[in-house]
């Protein structure tokens, strides 16, 4: 038709911000606008084809094939994607020497048994080599923290965690405890090791198109909480994985770095039926003022 205007990039985006211009909710409002205005810009920045756009749509819904109870690709994604840290940084309001956020993960699993100190999370007949975990929780004001709580979970020495593992016992490798009167704790495991995230999905073709690997150094998963004071998922790296500076999923920060020692102690070894020598480590987490949130994902097994 003679005179007629022809639609451009820009009027698209336009049309589409003034549609959802009526959003009620103010934050929805807001992302969606921002989330709108970004995706479109990313498209005309790399010139999007027809082709790539349908590409992009299924290899979204083969991370929703793959997904399952046990499994969850979509936090991977962002994982993988250094998104997940960004957000966790974002959010991270914490002063100097308090304990760090990192990554949840997609492997963590709510309901762990409650264990004395002591005791031991590693339930299974070949888990690795046993590490003898101590230390305490505190305030930013160097107080004791008595009653608060870990939630600890980890992979054994197949690099896998339980609930993805079918040889394994039951919740083994994780376990929650409370802190004594005076904020310490102590507990049994193994000494954690490097292992592989899974590529037999979309993460995999995403990493294998970057040119990345899959390893993550070896660490062992937390989340302290202690009443009136701010829960934080985090994870703490032996410090000899050669992995430290090429997480697959950007988790580590220095803060999170420590020893793992071998340790010649046949009193303590006897005592606790370890074989000697043994690994120990000791790790302070110090918490802040805040809301004891709680952790609204969970796998299953």
């Amino acid at each position: 038709m003679t005179g007629a205007v022809k639609t451009t990039p820009d009027m698209i985006t336009d049309i589409t911000l003034k549609e959802y211009a009526g959003t009620k909710n103010e934050r929805t409002k807001q992302i969606l606008a921002s989330l709108i205005k970004h995706l479109h810009s990313f498209a005309k920045d790399v010139k999007l084809t027809p082709d790539e756009l349908i590409f992009a749509t299924q290899f979204l819904a083969w991370g929703g094939q793959i997904s399952d109870e046990k499994r969850h690709e979509f936090i991977l994604l962002s994982d993988t994607l250094g998104l997940t840290m960004l957000v966790e940084t974002l959010n991270d309001d914490l002063p100097e020497g308090a304990f760090e956020p990192s990554v949840l993960g997609p492997f963590y699993r709510e309901g762990a048994p409650y264990i004395e100190h002591y005791d031991n999370i590693s339930r299974g007949e070949n888990d690795g080599v046993a590490a003898l975990i101590t230390g305490q929780v505190r305030n930013i004001d160097g107080e004791p923290l008595s009653n608060a709580e870990l939630d600890i979970w980890q992979t054994n020495n197949n690099g896998l965690y339980e609930n993805t593992d079918p040889n394994q016992p039951d919740f083994n490798l994780r376990g929650k405890l409370k802190t004594d009167k005076d904020g310490t704790y102590a507990f049994w495991t193994v000494r954690p090791e490097a292992y592989p995230i899974p590529i037999d999905g979309p993460v995999g073709k995403l990493l294998e198109a970057g040119g990345r690997h899959n390893m993550r150094p070896a660490h062992i998963h937390f989340i302290v909480s202690s009443p009136g004071y701010k829960t934080i998922v985090s994870e703490i790296f032996d410090r000899e994985d050669e992995y430290l500076g090429g997480d697959a999923v950007f988790g580590v920060k220095d803060s999170l770095i420590t020893d793992f020692d071998l340790t010649d102690d046949p009193e303590t070894a006897q005592k606790y039926k370890k074989e000697n020598p043994f690994y120990t480590m000791r790790y302070d987490f110090v918490l802040v003022p805040g809301d004891r949130a709680k952790v609204k994902f969970s796998a299953a097994r």
